[in-house]
């Protein structure tokens, strides 16, 4: 039996993933039902499927700042990183040294260390107490032996923004491809890749109030379409980089959750900003000791990383009845480790295992971001007491 929908939970995990909008889900309907056509069919059925990917795709490419034919759809961040990666891989260059930030996501982090078996060195870019990566680290890393340099747009974790565009310049300036996993950033603040200078990008649209399991890779015009290769083979669908049917129910509302972005993104980044202040001040207000990780650099807006030391974060989350929070990457739930971007940070392993993460989206409202606090404020109260701190 499904779980009934509790609507006095008070949810605050977007970075983990985002409800779909109500537009989005009303587009899609008609691709399920009456205009059911796969994309790559010659008929009339068919053409219309492949004409509302089309629309989809320049709609997608507006929201990152590209054009359409530097779009190509796969299921999300996760497999446009794997392509990213591995693709670039089998492109039989001589160069077997990949570079990443220490904090990215798993999804980038976990196809390096594969390659590791295949004879790659992978070296992390470190980062400094504030989450930032370090350029100076990175200009001694990347040399003439460096393949491919991967550093995410905004931390999953902390929100934290990254140098992505100075990263691209000392990627290119050694000869080297540059790729930016961009999966927070899209519908939280201005996408546009071409000026970042990257050669490829991941999104998904359930980040953005899309569906799940639709995502895009951006793939720069020149150089990186020569070289990357498909790691899986089938059909010639997405310029034959991502075989397989076209899932023209997830483009028709990834395409139209971008579209939304447009209308609401500046007035979204003051309100939201807005929330962000006032929560913090009243966890830090309320809860002796805590502190925010990353506060004081740039951040997206709404997300916050929140350690109450003496508190387990599983703790906290599993004695909160109202409020949905995290204590990391919902993609890394269940993991015994303290979150490596944390440990990245110089956190403590103990002040790491005491870290929740925060965040607002487009929903959230000032009378929720109260309770939010005040069940939090009284919950680390209690447990304090019962751990005896």
């Amino acid at each position: 039996m499904p779980l009934v929908n509790d609507t006095r939970r008070v949810y605050l995990d977007y970075n983990s993933t985002t409800p779909c909008a109500s537009e989005v889900i009303a587009e899609m309907l008609p691709y399920f039902t009456q205009e059911y056509g796969n994309a790559a069919s010659p008929h009339v059925a068919g053409r219309v499927a492949s004409a509302a990917v089309a629309q989809a795709r320049e709609e997608v490419a507006r929201a990152v700042g590209t054009n359409s034919r530097c779009v190509l759809f796969t299921s999300g961040a996760t497999e446009s990183n794997n392509i990213a990666l591995f693709g670039v891989v089998k492109s039989g260059s001589r160069r077997r040294k990949i570079v990443v930030s220490a904090i990215e996501h798993k999804s980038v982090l976990e196809p390096c260390l594969r390659l590791l078996d295949e004879g790659y060195i992978l070296e992390r870019i470190p980062v400094d107490r504030f989450g930032v990566v370090d350029l100076e680290s990175a200009a001694n890393l990347i040399d003439d032996r460096t393949l491919i340099v991967s550093v995410q747009s905004a931390n999953n974790e902390t929100g934290v923004l990254q140098p992505v565009r100075e990263i691209a310049q000392l990627a290119h300036d050694r000869g080297a491809l540059c790729h930016c996993d961009a999966a927070q950033m899209l519908g939280k603040l201005p996408v546009r890749v071409e000026e970042l200078d990257i050669d490829l990008a991941s999104f998904s649209a359930h980040k953005a109030y899309g569906p799940k399991g639709i995502g895009a890779l951006f793939l720069a015009e020149g150089k990186v379409r020569s070289v990357l290769k498909p790691i899986l083979s089938g059909g010639g669908q997405e310029s034959g980089i991502r075989p397989g049917t076209q899932n023209v129910p997830g483009i028709v509302g990834f395409g139209c959750a971008c579209r939304l972005v447009h209308g609401v993104l500046d007035a979204e980044i003051q309100r939201v900003s807005a929330f962000q202040h006032l929560c913090e001040e009243e966890l830090l207000g309320g809860i002796p000791g805590s502190f925010v990780n990353g506060r004081t650099v740039h951040r997206l807006p709404g997300t916050i990383s929140l350690t109450i030391p003496g508190v387990p974060a599983d703790m906290l989350i599993a004695n909160l009845t109202k409020v949905c929070i995290s204590n990391g990457s919902a993609c890394n739930s269940g993991a015994p480790e303290p979150s490596h971007v944390l440990l990245a940070m110089k956190l403590s392993r103990s002040d790491a295992e005491c870290t929740v993460r925060i965040s607002l989206g487009r929903h959230t409202s000032k009378p929720e971001i109260m309770e939010a606090c005040r069940e939090m404020i009284t919950t680390a109260r209690e447990l304090r007491v019962k751990l005896g701190i």
